[in-house]
């Protein structure tokens, strides 16, 4: 009986994920608010029905492909702002992480951007509510610098919301880079204007107490 209930649920799982890249593609050419269910039911090749048995509405969808494309991302955003090696290590460091992520998922990174200020609330609330938990995560990890002593707790975190919608630009610049018919070019531009910004943040970070 276990073995059967194991095999269901190891399908069941199969199915959602199914619907989850499913949506995933057919979000490259829209908006999540023009996503209809049955969309992505007919490119899984199951009835509309059985959205339901995984989903509450294409929103409830949406909020779980938030989960999927920034849930993991946690260690890799705390990674970037280290306090090991100097400055512009760790800036040459943000930006190889990000690069490599976003090449290796460039549908989850046009999901986020679109979304972010997109037309589905919850959607919003979820984007939202992890790039808060991006930031909280940041302030823990920019706290041990020696160059944040003296800060307040409000400007640590303000510090860390820079890094984090830096973060965020960054992916977006190296999407767009990726998609363009000179992608080497363009991400070889992207990198110099991303390292000249996170440059700048830094100097700003070192002279704020000034």
């Amino acid at each position: 009986m276990s073995h059967t209930l194991g095999i269901r649920q190891a399908q069941k799982q199969k199915t959602r994920q199914a619907l989850l890249d499913a949506a995933l593609a057919l979000l490259a050419e829209q908006s999540l608010s023009s996503l209809g269910l049955r969309e992505v039911t007919r490119a899984v090749g199951v009835a509309p029905t059985a959205f339901y048995r995984h989903f509450r509405s294409t929103a409830d969808l949406g909020v779980a492909l938030v989960e999927e494309a920034l849930g993991s991302l946690h260690p890799m955003v705390r990674a970037t702002v280290s306090t090991a090696g100097d400055s512009d290590e760790r800036i040459v460091r943000a930006v190889e992480l990000i690069a490599a992520y976003v090449a290796a998922h460039p549908a989850h990174v046009r999901f986020v951007a679109r979304e972010r200020h997109g037309g589905v609330q919850p959607v919003r609330e979820a984007i939202r509510d992890q790039l808060a938990r991006f930031a909280e995560e940041v302030k823990v990890e920019i706290a041990k610098d020696p160059e944040a002593a003296g800060w307040s707790d409000d400007d640590l975190l303000m510090l860390a919301n820079l890094y984090v919608d830096q973060m965020l630009i960054t992916a977006c610049l190296f999407l767009e880079a990726l998609e363009s018919p000179d992608a080497s070019k363009e991400l070889e531009q992207a990198t110099q204007i991303v390292t000249r910004r996170l440059r700048l943040i830094n100097v700003g970070r070192v002279h704020w107490l000034d």
